[in-house]
């Protein structure tokens, strides 16, 4: 698709996002930034974004093939991904396979802890509120979304968290723990928006249990890009 990219229409901590000459489509530009701790701790790690956004569009690949609706068009070069223009619902969603992170910091559930079913979260996705965990009552109450939406949500994701365990199982990646963004397509369709990598997810190593993700960054250790990479190679081996 011949596209000509517009001006900056939203900035986010690791993502820029331009209109395009077709009024219902945007281009998604991977910045190599990288943060954690509400933006507090910042760096930028080189060919980040390059890797985030091949990681993102193999697996929106992955999960269109299932048939679940996502605004990836097309990743039109290594870090830029042409996407649907989606208007977001200002939900974090959070599907917590196995206890880590803030999970077992909050409540008193075993490091490693594997829920069968798993938690689904959905924080209000505003950090003046340091993105506070929610219930129905208040998101309806917020008009962040109606009874309806939240339990299509919440199906939505359900479905996404088995697709995606069952990929990357047979990669030799553990989900451990994944956040993702919905938004209102032309339609008013609910569509999976934003993206799914190291940034967004937690993979461990199946066989070794190494992190393979941004907690390596959120505690200071190193070889953060090596598990981005590694996550990549492993996810587009045939």
């Amino acid at each position: 698709m011949n596209i000509k990219v517009g001006k900056l229409i939203y900035s986010g901590k690791a993502k820029d996002v331009y209109e395009t000459d077709h009024s219902d489509k945007v281009v998604v530009k991977f910045r190599d930034d990288i943060t954690a701790g509400d933006g507090e701790k910042k760096d930028s790690l080189q060919l980040k974004g390059y890797y985030n956004s091949i990681i993102s569009s193999k697996l929106f690949e992955v999960l269109e093939a299932e048939g679940i609706k996502t605004q990836f068009i097309e990743l039109i070069k290594s870090g830029e991904m042409l996407s649907n223009k989606l208007e977001m619902i200002p939900l974090e969603v959070i599907t917590r396979n196995v206890a880590a992170g803030s999970l077992l910091r909050k409540f008193p559930f075993e490091d490693k802890q594997v829920f069968e079913p798993p938690i689904i979260q959905m924080d209000y996705k505003n950090d003046a509120f340091h993105d506070p965990m929610l219930n129905d009552d208040i998101s309806i109450a917020l008009n962040l979304a109606t009874k309806e939406e939240l339990d299509s949500i919440r199906e939505i994701t359900l479905k996404i968290n088995k697709t995606l365990k069952e990929f990357l199982a047979n990669k030799g990646i553990n989900l451990v723990d994944f956040k993702i963004e919905f938004g209102y397509d032309k339609n008013q369709n609910i569509v999976l928006g934003d993206e799914v990598s190291p940034d967004t997810c937690r993979y461990w190593d199946i066989e070794t249990c190494d992190v393979l993700d941004k907690d390596l960054f959120r505690k200071g250790e190193c070889g953060v890009m090596d598990a981005y990479k590694k996550v990549a190679s492993m996810i587009l081996d045939p």
